[in-house]
């Protein structure tokens, strides 16, 4: 079966070339000025459009939608109010985006229908959202399908998908890696991003969970 490897943080054509043809499936290109990561000339996205998101931070999704549509990306991971998470995502749906909802690692939080969910540690926990290196417990899944985020590298992801719980596997799609696959903050380092990717490959080849 197949699983997803998904480089985020990525702020530079090159690094973007790299992890493509590397065969990453995704690229994730983070437009949030206080973060690291933050890739302020979205045009070095507008290559890799196939297999582009565009990670955004607002208090609304007009925002999001604005910006996405602008540069040309058909999946977006967004980053909302509680308040606004329902109707923001309602929105950016309707309007045709591929919606890669975060999901933090803790309870009590309202089901919001998305295409993929991503499975990350809790800005309780890390201070930030996303992109902190830091894993967490697994202990509050999404309610569908998902990507795993949170301190991955080709050197820990096998024995965090091994730790996945055995009922929550099938809805493994595969892994989200960006700061611990950095040189410096900003800038990948090439070695960590093909070792990444080639064990994300390996995962699949095991046959690591499975389709719904």
């Amino acid at each position: 079966m197949n699983l997803l490897a998904k480089v985020c943080g990525l702020t530079t054509a090159e690094d973007a070339a790299f992890a493509a043809g590397q065969g990453a499936d995704l690229l994730g290109f983070v437009f949030h000025p206080p973060s690291p990561r933050h890739c302020a000339d979205l045009s070095v996205a507008e290559a890799f459009l196939d297999r582009a998101v565009l990670v955004m931070v607002d208090e609304r999704a007009e925002a999001l939608l604005e910006k996405a549509r602008r540069h040309g990306f058909r999946r977006i991971q967004p980053y909302l109010p509680a308040v606004e998470r329902e109707r923001g995502i309602s929105l950016l749906r309707e309007a045709g985006l591929f919606v890669l909802l975060p999901w933090a690692d803790e309870p009590g939080q309202a089901v919001v229908p998305a295409d993929l969910y991503l499975w990350e540690s809790s800005p309780t926990q890390t201070g930030v959202a996303g992109g902190s290196g830091q894993s967490h417990p697994m202990t509050f899944p999404p309610p569908g399908p998902f990507l795993l985020a949170g301190g991955l590298d080709g050197t820990n992801l096998a024995d965090r998908a091994t730790a996945l719980p055995l009922d929550i596997r099938p809805h493994l799609r595969g892994f989200d890696a960006a700061s611990r696959l950095e040189g410096s903050p900003g800038v990948k380092d090439p070695s960590k991003v093909a070792a990444f990717v080639a064990a994300v490959r390996h995962e699949a080849s095991a046959g690591k969970g499975t389709h719904d």
